[in-house]
């Protein structure tokens, strides 16, 4: 290797390493101020470590909100959401990718298209049905309307598409029906798409905002979104636990996205490798 490109591949890495600590700098602040005591948060010179770690005042923010509940509440929604559009779209998903009907193609032409209608517009006629069904403020009100999604169906498609047709026509010849064909062929060998869909579904429910505040009422259903606004307006300039608090919130959320992030990469490259 020479001189230049060994030069050109460490000014590489220096940018890589500079970009990664630019995106990463919030958290590690966050985490940083949320072990401060509160005579060092709003000193100037701003500090970027604190000279002691308070832990007391995760202890605090539990004390002052119901933090434990609001998490609670967030795990339970997105776990159902996750778990049902799994479910969903895989079973769509697999119709089309391996059953032959009338207008298979306009009707996923059609599928996909609303995929272009921005939440906003639906957001009240959803609002509309949750409470003409009575399901405000309830976990089923939370999840209901998310339980299906085009975006899961179609990237579950692509990763079933990848599946020969020979192995579907060797094992009807073996006499495996159609769902046991789903249950036990199609759906281990899509496990990264499985994977990738159930991460970003995850993450994204446990980040809404708007849905959950509109839906619920009352403080032991709020989500955890929800929660970090009531912790900054009871706490006021008190930064060190407001910080606390969003990081208790957001820690499940990194956990995920550190786990499954390898499986999101690779399941989203792989299914838009075939269309």
């Amino acid at each position: 290797m020479s001189v230049q490109s060994r030069l050109t591949r460490l000014l590489l890495y220096a940018a890589l390493c500079l970009a990664a600590l630019f995106m990463v700098f919030p958290i590690i602040y966050a985490v940083s101020i949320s072990l401060m005591p509160p005579a060092e948060v709003n000193t100037f010179p701003p500090r970027f470590l604190p000279s002691s770690p308070r832990w007391a005042n995760y202890a605090e923010v539990a004390r002052s909100v119901p933090v434990g509940r609001y998490l609670l509440n967030s795990l339970v929604v997105s776990s159902a959401v996750t778990l049902g559009q799994i479910a969903t779209a895989s079973l769509s998903a697999y119709a089309f990718a391996f059953m032959n009907f009338r207008g298979k193609a306009a009707l996923f032409a059609l599928f996909m298209s609303t995929m272009m209608v921005p939440w906003e517009v639906t957001l009240i006629p959803n609002y509309l049905t949750i409470r003409s069904l009575r399901l405000l403020d309830s976990y089923t009100g939370l999840v209901l309307p998310f339980l299906a999604t085009a975006f899961g169906t179609f990237l579950l498609r692509q990763f079933f598409l990848q599946i020969p047709r020979e192995l579907e026509e060797a094992a009807r010849i073996d006499g495996c029906g159609r769902f046991r064909f789903f249950w036990s062929i199609a759906l281990p060998l899509a496990r990264p798409g499985l994977l990738t869909l159930g991460a970003y579904t995850f993450l994204s429910t446990w980040n809404q905002y708007l849905w959950p505040l509109l839906v619920t009422n009352t403080r032991l259903m709020r989500t955890v979104q929800i929660g970090v606004r009531f912790l900054m307006n009871e706490e006021g300039l008190q930064y060190h636990r407001v910080m606390a608090g969003v990081v208790l919130c957001m820690a499940p959320a990194l956990v995920v996205l550190v786990l499954g992030q390898r499986y999101l990469v690779r399941g989203l490259m792989a299914g838009g490798l075939k269309g």
